[in-house]
């Protein structure tokens, strides 16, 4: 089992991976930060894809934390269906609105301990809505950023907590969030479960290729408990 990458190494790969995947950004539409957080809990189990089909009719209908913690769970449960879960879902998304009426005035809360307390949400997702919607520096460690870390030697856990904390440890707070997003879309065009190690551009570093990687076993990631480019706003 190889070591892993120092700080200055750990930079270097991202910004060889930064050149590779430019357009690396969260890849679900959103307007505001509770939109970012209620599609960000739908995409659980599900695809950002499929996400981003059901959320226009769904903000439409429910457009803020008050709108929402009203609504009819079966007309809720209707229109994010497709999502997969779709109860649970329903029931998260629901009561992580009510909890931002009753304890936020219906705002999201820009911190990690105030996200976290609410229904549905872990730190994964919080770190999602933090880095992308409030300006938050946030490293979230999904299933691709689980297994692409700890393949090419930047991370070494099966743990998603103790990934984020060895990324956010070697690498400055303002390239957290993009660091997120470029090691999930290299995941998913490059460094996928079968590796396309012929179309990486980091072969010449990575610990997988050196057969020194340790590969991550499982992952807690599942559920709603995804130079740094500033954060923006997708409509």
């Amino acid at each position: 089992m190889g070591r892993l990458m120092t700080p200055a190494d750990v930079t270097a790969v991202f910004e060889r991976l930064s050149r590779q995947h430019p357009d690396a950004d969260t890849e679900l539409h959103y307007r505001t930060p509770f939109e970012l957080l209620a599609a960000t809990i739908l995409s659980a189990q599900s695809t950002d894809a499929r996400v981003n089909q059901v959320t226009p009719e769904l903000f439409a209908r429910y457009p803020d934390a008050p709108a929402l913690a009203n609504a009819d769970p079966a007309v809720v449960e209707t229109l994010v269906q497709s999502t997969g879960f779709f109860r649970q879902k329903t029931r998260a998304i629901i009561g992580m609105a009510q909890a931002l009426v009753g304890n936020h005035g219906g705002d999201v809360p820009p911190s990690m301990d105030a996200l976290v307390k609410l229904p549905g949400v872990g730190r994964k997702t919080a770190n999602v809505v933090l880095g992308h919607a409030l300006g938050v520096p946030g490293l979230a460690v999904d299933r691709h950023v689980l297994r692409v870390a700890n393949r090419i030697g930047l991370a070494r856990s099966d743990d998603p907590e103790r990934v984020e904390q060895q990324l956010t440890g070697a690498l400055p707070s303002l390239w957290w969030t993009r660091a997120s997003d470029t090691l999930i879309l290299h995941g998913r065009r490059i460094c996928r479960p079968t590796p396309l190690c012929e179309r990486c551009a980091i072969t010449d570093v990575c610990a997988f290729r050196r057969g020194s990687a340790r590969p991550a076993t499982r992952s807690r990631t599942a559920g709603a408990r995804r130079p740094a480019r500033p954060a923006r706003r997708r409509s």
